[in-house]
């Protein structure tokens, strides 16, 4: 199974405060063990909100764009992972073993489950699935 590991934001982060040296070592080391492990897929930090735009869609009406930055920290995301695990009790393991908060007092991961082709059912028909199966093809080789 494919999960996203999101890191959630903090103050810290939305102010724009950068990791330290001994940090970004730490998270170095700790993503050569996810990646010898065959678990990790893709990982970036983000910018904090302030650098961002949120945008609001409702059907039958125009979107509405708003600039960051965004009040809710908690609803924020610093980060994210892209690993593939046996089940998310093994994905909690690998988050029991991460590097500290680094300068922050706490933090909070998400881990969220990805869905696969065979997760639609019967609505995603073979035409969807040749769909998805070529933007996939293209996705991999532009890398």
């Amino acid at each position: 199974m494919r999960v996203m590991v999101i890191i959630k934001a903090n103050k810290e982060s939305e102010a724009g405060m950068m990791p330290s040296q001994k940090m970004l070592t730490e998270m170095g080391k700790y993503n050569d063990e996810l990646i010898k492990a065959g678990i990790m897929l893709a990982g970036e930090g983000l910018h904090p909100s302030r650098k961002a735009k949120r945008v609001h869609l409702v059907r039958g009406r125009k979107p509405t764009v708003t600039d960051g930055p965004f009040a809710e920290t908690k609803e924020l995301i610093a980060g994210f992972w892209l690993w593939k695990v046996k089940s998310l009790d093994e994905a909690v393991e690998w988050i029991k073993r991460m590097p500290d908060c680094g300068e922050s007092e706490e933090g909070q991961v998400e881990i969220r489950q990805v869905f696969e082709m065979e997760d639609f059912g019967a609505e995603y028909t073979p035409e969807l699935r040749k769909q998805e199966e070529r933007q996939r093809a293209q996705l991999s080789a532009r890398k």
